[in-house]
């Protein structure tokens, strides 16, 4: 529906790169539909399209790291939601304590532990348990709005 693209348009979303490791090898993919989904449990989510190459993958790894970015970090989302690349070519990243890939200079990280997956439409929605969480610093995080990777003046 061209009316609903174009209102949700106008309503800005996080930018985060979920990562994992399947069979030894980093994946990961950008999403623009992160949001806090629980706190008792602890539970975060986001959508993935059922078209995804990249989802099965993290699916498969039973966990994943949500890498929150920062404004000066739209490349690393460009790269990310490229397809049929690889994503972590000279992206520096440490294991997060459950394994998966924290990328360097991230706004802030989220370790989870894949906790449910549901079909909505043409995406899933994804419900993370999360295990263990940092921000680091007060930088500005980026922002997707109008079609636009943008950060927040």
């Amino acid at each position: 529906m061209n009316a609903l693209r174009e209102i949700m348009r106008h309503v800005p979303s996080s930018v985060v790169v979920i990562t994992a490791l399947y069979d030894g090898v980093p994946v990961g993919m950008t999403v623009g539909s992160f949001t806090s989904a629980s706190l008792h449990p602890p539970l975060v989510s986001f959508f993935a399209g059922k078209s995804s190459t990249t989802w099965p993958l993290i699916e498969t790894a039973g966990r994943f790291c949500v890498n929150v970015l920062a404004a000066r970090q739209p490349q690393i989302a460009t790269a990310f939601a490229a397809r049929e690349t690889d994503r972590f070519t000279g992206q520096a990243w440490v294991p997060s304590p459950l394994g998966s890939p924290l990328l360097e200079g991230v706004l802030a990280w989220l370790d989870c532990e894949l906790h449910a997956v549901h079909g909505v439409g043409d995406h899933l929605a994804v419900a993370g348990l999360v295990h263990d969480a940092h921000a680091s610093g007060n930088a500005r995080p980026l922002v997707f709005f109008r079609g636009e990777l943008a950060a927040l003046s």
